[in-house]
C-alpha cells in the first residue's frame, strides 16, 4: 500500500520468534485484564457493518484526498503497519485477500487510543476499525478510524509477506499460505467452483447425488491396496474405501438409474506429483448408457468446469501456459496406438513371450502374471508421453479390468477408456459388467491373484454379486479425480490443489 514500508526483512530465528511470542502474550494479558479497550484480546463479537471487499466496490470512484461522509465498521488482519507520530497506518486484509488502509489519528481516537494502538497492535492481529471512508493524499482508499478494537490477538508473528514462502511451509502450514499468497486463496475458490459446476452438470442431466460408506467390511471397486482399521464396536477388521463403485451399482440395481457421488477415497500406496493416499473422487453411473455415452458426459463435465473457473475452454495454467480443453476430444485405441508405436501388430492374442521381449528391450520391469499388464505398461512407455490434446484411450485388455463388460465386437478386450490430459490419467469410463455369472468368474480369478500375494487384487464380494443377481440394467460408468481435474484446469501439482494434503 502507498503508505506502508516495502523493504523486505529477513525471517526471524527461532529464538527471536520465542521472544516475540513472549512480548505478544504479555500484550494479550494486558488486553484481557481490562486495562485497555474493553472486550479483551478475543471478543465474542464486533459491530462489523461491511466487508472490506464491499467497501472497496462501493467507493471505487472516490477521488484523491476526498471524504465520503459515510461511516463503516470493518475488520481484517494487519498485514502492514507503520506507526509514526500522530498518525498511524495499517493495511487490513480480509480472508479473500482484499485490503483497505486504516488510519489511526490522534485527532480522532484521542491520546489514549493512539498510545494503545502503538503499544498493543502487531502484524498479524485481527482488528476492528470504525470510521469515515476517505482517500488519502496518495489516493489510497482508507478508513479514518473513530474507534478501534482488537478482534483477535496473534501471539506468533507472521512470516515475511514480502518474500515467497517455501513449498514446505505452504504445504505444512496452509493457513499461512492462505494469508500470504493470492494463488493459494484462488485455488480454494476454484475448487469450490469446480464442485459446484459438476453438480450443476449432473443436475441438468437428471442425476441423483448419494453418499456411500467410507468404512467397508470388504474393499472393492478398484485394484488398489487399502488402508485397514479395526472396529471395536463390531470387533471386526474394516477397510477405508478405495472406490464407491460397488455401492453405487447397488443403487442402480435399486432403481436410481442416474447416480453420482463426490467422495473421499483412500489408497495405501505411494505419493507423488499426481497421487495422494487420500483424494477426492467423482463416480457416476447411468442405466442404458455405455462407455461412449460416459465419454461424452465426462467431456461435458470437464469443459463446464473449465468455463466455471476460467470463463473459457482455453485455460491458462499457473505458469502462463494456455491449454485448450474445447472441441471434441481425440479417441485412440490402446492396441492400435501401441502397434503403431512399436512397428508391429499387438493384439490380445500376442504371446506373453513376445510381450516380455518388447518390455525387456525397453528396460520395462513388469512384475505381474497377466499379459494385459504388459500391454498397459508398454503403452504407457511408448504412447502416453506423446499425448498432447485431451485424449480418450479406448479398449483395454480384458484380464486387467475385472468390472468391465467385454467388447461387443473385438475379442479379448473390454469397453473401457482412460482419459489423458496434460500427460496424466484424469478419468476412466466403462460399459459396466452386469452379468452376475461372469462377474463371479472374474472375482474368482481376482481372488486367485490375491491368494498369490497381489495386494491390489479384488476380493470376492458375495453381497455385491447378490445385488447383481436381482438384475442391473445395461449401464455406463465413469470415475474422475477431483484433485486431478483441478490440476488439468490450473496447471498446478496435486499438493497445491488439495487444501490440506497429507505430509510426513
Amino acid at each position: 500500500m502507498a503508505e506502508n514500508p516495502t523493504d523486505a526483512a529477513p525471517e526471524p530465528t527461532a529464538e527471536e520468534i520465542s521472544e516475540q511470542k513472549a512480548v505478544r502474550l504479555a500484550k494479550r494479558d494486558r488486553l484481557n485484564s481490562g486495562a485497555d479497550l474493553g472486550g479483551g484480546a478475543y471478543p465474542v463479537s464486533l459491530p462489523v457493518t461491511a466487508s472490506i471487499a464491499e467497501v472497496r466496490d462501493r467507493f471505487v470512484g472516490l477521488g484523491v484526498d476526498e471524504a465520503s461522509g459515510e461511516q463503516v465498521g470493518v475488520a481484517g488482519r494487519v498485514v502492514h503497519l507503520r506507526n509514526t507520530g500522530k498518525l498511524c497506518f495499517a493495511a487490513l486484509q480480509a480472508g479473500d485477500g482484499s485490503r483497505i488502509q486504516a488510519m489511526i489519528s490522534l485527532a480522532e481516537v484521542g491520546e489514549e487510543g493512539l498510545a494503545a494502538w502503538k503499544e498493543l497492535v502487531d502484524l498479524g492481529d485481527h482488528v476492528f476499525v470504525a470510521g469515515e471512508v476517505i482517500t488519502s493524499r496518495r489516493g489510497e482508499l482508507s478508513i479514518m478510524a473513530k474507534e478501534w478494537r482488537i478482534a483477535a490477538k496473534a501471539v506468533l508473528p507472521l512470516p515475511n509477506l514480502h518474500t515467497e514462502l517455501s513449498e514446505e511451509t505452504r504445504v505444512r502450514s496452509r493457513y499461512l499460505d492462505l494469508i500470504a499468497r493470492e494463488q493459494a486463496r484462488k485455488n480454494v475458490v476454484d475448487r469450490a467452483k469446480v464442485n459446484q459446476s459438476l453438480r450443476q452438470t449432473f443436475a441438468g442431466r437428471g442425476y441423483v447425488e448419494v453418499e456411500t460408506p467410507m468404512l467397508q467390511v470388504m474393499h472393492g471397486g478398484a485394484s488398489a491396496r487399502p488402508f485397514v482399521t479395526h472396529s471395536n464396536a463390531f470387533d471386526t477388521e474394516l477397510y477405508l474405501r478405495i472406490a464407491p463403485e460397488l455401492y453405487l451399482k447397488r443403487a442402480v440395481v435399486g432403481g436410481i438409474e442416474r447416480v453420482f457421488e463426490i467422495n473421499r477415497n483412500f489408497r495405501n500406496e505411494g505419493a507423488d506429483s499426481t497421487h495422494s493416499p487420500e483424494f477426492a473422487m467423482l463416480e457416476a453411473y447411468q442405466a442404458y448408457s455405455d462407455y461412449h455415452g460416459m465419454a461424452e458426459l465426462t467431456q461435458s463435465l470437464v469443459q463446464d468446469a473449465a468455463l466455471a473457473v476460467s470463463g473459457s475452454h482455453v485455460v491458462t495454467w499457473a505458469d502462463g501456459t494456455e491449454y485448450d480443453l474445447g472441441g471434441d476430444w481425440d479417441r485412440i485405441s490402446m492396441y492400435g496406438s501401441l502397434s503403431d508405436a512399436v512397428g508391429e501388430q499387438i493384439t490380445p492374442e500376442t504371446p506373453m513371450s513376445r510381450l516380455r521381449e518388447l518390455a525387456d528391450a525397453e528396460g520395462i520391469e513388469v512384475d505381474h502374471p497377466l499379459p494385459g499388464k504388459y500391454v498397459e505398461e508398454l503403452w504407457e512407455h511408448h504412447v502416453k508421453g506423446g499425448l498432447v490434446r485431451p485424449t480418450f484411450v479406448m479398449d483395454f485388455p480384458l484380464d486387467t479390468s475385472p468390472l468391465v463388460r467385454w467388447h461387443r465386437s473385438i475379442p479379448g478386450v473390454v469397453e473401457k477408456w482412460d482419459l489423458y490430459i496434460r500427460g496424466f490419467e484424469l478419468a476412466t469410463g466403462y460399459s459396466e459388467l452386469v452379468d452376475p455369472v461372469v462377474q463371479r468368474d472374474r472375482f474368482v480369478e481376482q481372488a486367485k491373484l490375491a491368494a498369490g500375494g497381489d495386494p491390489e487384487a479384488m476380493r470376492l464380494d458375495e453381497e455385491f454379486l447378490r445385488a447383481l443377481e436381482f438384475g442391473m440394467p445395461p449401464s455406463g460408468g465413469m470415475g474422475m479425480g477431483i484433485d486431478r481435474l483441478l490440476m488439468a484446469i490450473t496447471g498446478l501439482g496435486i499438493r497445491e490443489t488439495i487444501l490440506f494434503p497429507l505430509v510426513k
